[in-house]
């Protein structure tokens, strides 16, 4: 998926406003200004349309962990160079503190089936054997549950 795309998706789903995106940004240590944050949510044949790296969105994401569940006692989440669907699913898993059963709730909402063996596999380790990558149909479908949810 683009990160554009998710950001637009998440920020809506919680109705989130242009300074509380730029806070949770900030959480992470990622200063975004008002300005670029527009150009984000902008469509992608705008000339000022500026993509969502993949630093950037793992910093949103960890500040959303801040965000829903407070700051932990430990380190600071140092942001991936690079995302995975299925890194960004399990960010959002733990930011909403869900369980197995509650990701199959919310997926079901949306119109699929998986279960708890076929949901494990996608937040194993990669050099697991049983290891699944999440396709952007899974995680859009996510995204989707999320919404009738918490609307």
């Amino acid at each position: 998926m683009i990160n554009n795309d998710i950001l637009r998706r998440i920020s809506t789903i919680f109705g989130f406003s242009n300074e509380q995106l730029i806070d949770i940004f900030s959480f992470n240590e990622c200063e975004i200004s008002k300005e670029k944050l527009v150009c984000f949510f902008k469509e992608k044949d705008d000339d000022t349309y500026i993509e969502v790296s993949d630093v950037e969105l793992a910093s949103f994401l960890n500040g959303l962990i801040v965000e829903k569940r407070g700051a932990s006692d430990g380190p600071k989440r140092i942001a991936e160079q690079a995302l995975s669907n299925n890194a960004i699913f399990n960010k959002l898993k733990i930011a909403l503190a869900l369980k197995a059963e509650d990701v199959i709730a919310v997926l079901e909402l949306a119109g699929l089936s998986l279960t708890k063996y076929e949901l494990s596999s996608l937040f194993r380790n990669v050099n697991h054997t049983r290891y699944r990558e999440c396709s952007d149909e899974v995680l859009s479908t996510f995204l989707k549950g999320l919404k009738i949810k918490f609307q």
